[in-house]
């Protein structure tokens, strides 16, 4: 055998000794697709997912195959759902050189989709002054829950208390969105106040039945939001209007309130639904002035580090993904599960690498009815699977091969494949995957069994390329 081939075995070798030893890795160019498979230990079900940069939605089989898609008008704004009847619940982006700010994910349209792909339902919350943005939720009843911006002038903003320094009269934020990376455009953002965060539910017939604002709760003590809170060496991005960010929304029926996330609070709040009143909130006791404020290589008080995706678990607890961002003593994504009884956490799963898993924003964190996580990090289109207990393990492990505008790669590029070097967002960006058991009442009497590759050109996995 020649050396050249001797080195090639070499490089495989190593390659195949990665991916079934190590749990993660760092690599400038590497394959896409299905990476691990433990059938014995995974959840077996269907994974849903939109690739924040095409318009189709995907339901994928435990090994890659497409089983189900549904193709769109819009990108999504940021993710799907499959509902119990079979159709597909998800935001857009309708019109994305129009909304009015392009920073925290603004959408503007909900849709409900029918199995077939036809537009049943949606409702519209896209003004000059008011836009609905990443999340949404289906209460018990039917309503749907979302959250949006809402526009503040700094007349305004100062008159609450914001400070002046920080609320300049008009403001230029230069920065990467999804739309802007679709159109392949670079537009600036102008703003004359700031964009709180409000929580809208509306009926099926687009009716606004209970409504929620951040505006209308601004004070410095536990229960209000401080208008002048920016999260410690984040200035550089916090000084803009985007104040809250918001990116979670959900109903607890068991206790009648209403949970959000705030990223730039790095905290989580509970808020009962008929009073409006902050009742419990978790993460980040410097926001109200308790604890001790972080400083340049130490967390302080703070728990949470621009958090995303926070559920309430059926034993009463919280998981919560935690991004990581901005910590002072070490950039890395984890999930974790606190206890609101003791405000302690129970369990974390988080790389012995901080490079192996780290997602600066979004990202996902879904419990399976065995008790496993399915785990979406979001920059990287990279999806796992990790059991729960003391050791965690990963079961499942995929990274999307979907690019932008539905392109299909074998392989990841670092060089070619990160459309923002400054968010460190690659072009295969998913916000949030879902995993549905095979008798999920949505699945019942529809034909999965016609299986396609979802990127049929990547079989020969190990062919490196020249």
């Amino acid at each position: 055998m020649s050396r050249k081939g001797i080195c090639l075995l070499a490089v495989i070798g190593f390659l195949l000794f990665s991916f079934t030893v190590a749990d993660a890795y760092e690599l400038l160019y590497g394959p896409t697709g299905l990476i691990r498979y433990n059938k014995e230990k995974a959840y077996d079900g269907y994974t849903l997912f939109a690739p924040m940069l095409s318009t189709t939605t995907y339901l994928i089989d435990m090994e890659g195959n497409v089983v189900h898609k549904w193709k769109s008008k819009y990108p999504p704004g940021l993710y799907a759902m499959l509902l119990p009847n079979g159709h597909l619940m998800r935001t857009a982006r309708p019109d994305p050189d129009k909304v009015p700010v392009k920073f925290g994910g603004v959408a503007g349209l909900i849709q409900e989709i029918d199995w077939d792909g036809n537009v049943v339902w949606e409702y519209k919350e896209f003004t000059p002054t008011m836009i609905q943005h990443h999340c949404f939720n289906i209460m018990p009843n039917g309503n749907v829950l979302f959250v949006g911006f809402e526009f503040k002038s700094a007349t305004e903003a100062i008159k609450k208390g914001r400070d002046p320094k920080t609320m300049p009269e008009e403001f230029e934020w230069e920065g990467e969105s999804s739309s802007n990376i679709i159109s392949g455009t670079h537009t600036k953002n102008k703003a004359k106040g700031i964009w709180p965060d409000y929580v809208k539910e509306v009926n099926r017939e687009g009716k606004v039945v209970w409504e929620w604002h951040a505006w209308d709760h601004i004070g410095t003590g536990p229960k209000e939001l401080n208008i002048n809170y920016q999260l410690p060496k984040a200035t550089e991005y916090l000084h803009v209007p985007d104040w809250t960010h918001f990116n979670t929304v959900d109903y607890i029926p068991e206790t009648d309130q209403i949970l959000v996330n705030s990223r730039n609070f790095s905290e989580f709040f509970l808020i009962n639904h008929k009073t409006g009143e902050i009742e419990y909130r978790w993460g980040n006791p410097t926001t109200h002035g308790e604890g001790k404020k972080p400083g340049f290589v130490d967390d302080g008080s703070q728990i949470l580090f621009g958090p995303h995706h926070v559920t309430r678990l059926p034993n009463g607890n919280f998981q919560i993904f935690d991004n990581g961002w901005k910590r002072p003593e070490k950039s890395r994504s984890r999930v974790v599960e606190m206890d609101p009884k003791t405000g302690k956490i129970v369990w974390q799963f988080g790389p012995v690498i901080g490079n192996s898993f780290y997602t600066a924003y979004q990202g996902a964190a879904q419990r399976l009815p065995n008790n496993n996580i399915l785990v979406t990090s979001t920059n990287h289109g990279h999806v796992f699977e990790i059991t729960y207990g003391p050791k965690p393990e990963v079961v499942w492990e995929w990274v999307s091969p979907v690019f932008i505008k539905d392109r299909i790669k074998c392989f990841y590029d670092d060089a070619k494949d990160s459309v923002s070097a400054f968010e460190e967002l690659g072009a295969n960006m998913i916000h949030r995957a879902y995993r549905y058991d095979k008798d999920y009442p949505g699945l019942a009497g529809r034909d999965l069994s016609k299986k396609e590759p979802l990127a049929p050109t990547c079989g020969e996995v190990w062919k490196m390329p020249r």
